[in-house]
Parts: structure tokens; C-alpha cells; sequence
């Protein structure tokens, strides 16, 4: 097996473990063991576990932040673009095996002592922050919107996370159109 092959397959297996498990909770040796590369290579790969953990925090941003823009540009109108990243979420937190927010949870496991897993939940969640930017912005609304939103969505992945449901992500989807319906009505009211 070659290094892309087998950097994939143990980025693969530390993914489902970590994000099922808990980073701590998982060993190096249980990633080789699951991922059916040699122990020597892993270290070869990822020398240290933080490295480990920040590649696949830094993988899964990639992969999340393209399933959310995938699912959110299938609405052709920009405004029904904000409330459609609710739908999205929603859709997330019923999935088989949803455990809230992996930057979340890794941060809160080792953001504290790891400058690494505290950079890579720094950096997903200003990329998030500057999607819902983009979106609002685009749309023609006011991109203060986007502070109020991305809390509204990270309040709603908390929630999730710990109640194990998806109705965190509609009651946020309502309170994101409150406030679309809010600055809809103060721009139309005569000054």
C-alpha cells in the first residue's frame, strides 16, 4: 500500500473512531489495528497523535463545509439560501451515528492543551461564520445577519449534539426567518 493509501485509510479509521469515541478515548494502537497499517508507517504518517487529530479535523472541514455548500446552492433564490443551511443541518443531525459537532467535541476534549486542535476549531469555525457571511451578503442582506445566524446554527449543533434530535436545527431555521422577515419589513417601511 502506498503512503496516499494508507494516509486515507487511517484518516478514514480515526475519523469514525474519534468522531464516534472521543479523541482520548482512542489509541494509536487501536487506529492500527482497525486501519490494518503497520504501526511503523502510522508514525511515519503522523508522528505525533495531535498530528493525527489535526489532519482529520482539517479533512473533515473540507468535507462538511462542501456537503453544507452543496446542499444550500440547490436553492436558486439567495435569501432561500440562509434558511436552507438549517435544512441542512437538520438533515446532519438525523443522520446514523450524529454526535454533535466534531471541532466542538474535539476542542472540548484537548483545545485547552493542544494549540493544534484549538487552531483547526478556530479556523472551521471562522470558515463557517464567513460562508453564512457570504450567503447573507449575496442575498442583498445585511451582513450583520451573519453574526446573529452562525450562533443561531452553533447554538442548534450544541443542542443536537447533547439531546440527540434534530429539532434544535428547526427551531433555529424559525429564528433565522424571524429575523429574515424582521429586516424584510424594516426595509420596506418608509423611512
Amino acid at each position: 500500500m502506498d503512503s496516499a493509501a494508507a494516509r486515507e485509510r487511517v484518516l478514514d479509521t480515526a475519523a469514525e473512531l474519534f468522531y464516534r469515541r472521543g479523541v482520548q478515548s482512542v489509541g494509536m494502537d487501536e487506529i492500527r489495528t482497525a486501519s490494518g497499517v503497520s504501526l511503523k508507517r502510522l508514525y511515519q504518517l503522523f508522528p505525533a497523535k495531535e498530528q493525527l487529530v489535526e489532519a482529520y479535523l482539517e479533512r473533515r472541514d473540507g468535507q462538511w463545509r462542501g456537503r453544507l455548500a452543496a446542499y444550500v446552492e440547490r436553492e436558486e433564490d439567495p435569501v432561500r439560501r440562509v434558511p436552507a443551511v438549517f435544512d441542512w443541518l437538520e438533515c446532519w443531525f438525523g443522520e446514523d451515528g450524529f454526535r454533535g459537532c466534531g471541532w466542538i467535541n474535539a476542542h472540548g476534549e484537548l483545545g485547552a492543551t493542544s494549540a493544534r486542535v484549538a487552531a483547526q476549531a478556530v479556523a472551521h469555525k471562522r470558515a463557517f461564520r464567513d460562508y453564512l457571511t457570504a450567503l447573507v451578503t449575496r442575498a442583498g442582506l445585511p451582513a450583520a445577519l451573519a453574526g446573529p445566524l452562525f450562533l443561531l446554527a452553533e447554538g442548534a449543533m450544541v443542542t443536537a449534539g447533547i439531546e440527540q434530535s434534530t429539532r434544535p436545527a428547526a427551531e433555529a431555521r424559525e429564528a433565522a426567518e424571524l429575523l429574515l422577515a424582521t429586516v424584510a419589513t424594516t426595509r420596506e417601511s418608509p423611512a
